[in-house]
């Protein structure tokens, strides 16, 4: 072996020592990844095939048993159909509003970056702090709450909004909350999209006399398409991923008005509930993980998502 062949370790280093350094920096977030993540994806899977109560050491294998129960389970599919509800609702309202703030921020003359600041900084708040003021402050039933109170200077009688016999209200409630801590972000998203485009084409509509509702249509949402499916596609995982509105806002004892319990709150009163059922709880999260997955990939396909733009 000729002398100037570098060593084993010295290969496995790199050159100026990038590897070790990489290893330096990226072992630690791989090692908890790793640690916090992907072992209790793959012990989920695991307890998924077992009669696992009050355990996470099963012994008594089910199979696909568990599958079989919580998808012929009436309150499982009933947290499905509010999760279509709740898409229904959420997504195409936060895309709007979305969209509409970044066109208003970004055709901004002065103070644009405070506005970016403004509107993007609800995505900071906590979701369990903003229900509870929207279910303490703003929309909390009682005659001096925020929302009552413009009520009552209309001559309005106030209302329970989140009342169980009362017609849903609280969908008024949970749907604002989702959008005022989110809209932001996406905002953000949309103005990336928005300097993105060249200037020229806006010149260019200019001098064929195209203004408004054209110029969006023709030249602006055909631009943003990468980033609206992108967005719509984060929109809708968010909203299978509700969890903290739903549960801080109607929990009463458990109970929740009709329509108004996810599955991911399904999935928390099954798994660690009274009976911790952690085999019928892991076997409905992998039911989740696949049905997101498959709608995402349905929704990327159907929207183009990774096509290169002409």
């Amino acid at each position: 072996m000729s002398s100037t062949t570098p060593s084993l370790a010295r290969r496995l280093r790199g050159r100026q020592d990038r590897n070790l350094w990489f290893a330096i920096f990226v072992g630690p977030f791989l090692l908890g990844l790793l640690i916090f993540v992907y072992i209790p994806i793959l012990w989920s899977v695991f307890l998924s095939f077992f009669d696992a109560r009050n355990t996470v050491t099963p012994t008594d294998f089910v199979g696909l048993g568990n599958y079989t129960d919580m998808l012929g389970d009436p309150a499982f599919r009933s947290s499905l159909i509010t999760f279509v509800l709740f898409a229904a609702f959420i997504v195409p309202t936060t895309f709007a509003c979305s969209l509409g703030l970044a066109l208003l921020v970004n055709r901004a003359r002065f103070a644009k970056a405070f506005f970016r600041s403004v509107f993007f900084l609800p995505t900071a708040c906590s979701y369990v702090v903003a229900s509870m003021i929207w279910k303490l402050s703003i929309f909390s039933g009682v005659r001096f709450g925020l929302m009552n109170t413009v009520l009552g200077w209309f001559g309005l009688e106030p209302i329970a909004w989140l009342s169980i016999t009362q017609p849903p209200w609280y969908w008024l409630v949970i749907v604002t909350a989702r959008l005022w801590l989110q809209a932001g972000f996406y905002m953000i998203l949309f103005l990336a999209g928005l300097q993105r485009i060249s200037p020229s084409l806006y010149e260019a509509a200019a001098i064929d006399g195209a203004r408004g509702w054209k110029v969006l249509r023709f030249i602006t949402l055909p631009q943003l398409r990468a980033t609206s499916t992108a967005v719509l596609l984060l929109l809708l995982i968010n909203a299978f991923q509700a969890f903290d509105e739903f549960y801080n806002l109607l929990s009463t004892s458990g109970q929740y008005p009709p329509y108004a319990r996810p599955p991911l709150v399904y999935l928390y009163y099954a798994a660690l509930g009274q009976g911790q059922d952690f085999g019928h709880g892991s076997a409905g999260a992998v039911i989740l993980t696949l049905m997101i997955a498959l709608i995402a990939l349905v929704q990327g396909k159907f929207l183009g998502l990774g096509k290169r733009e002409d």
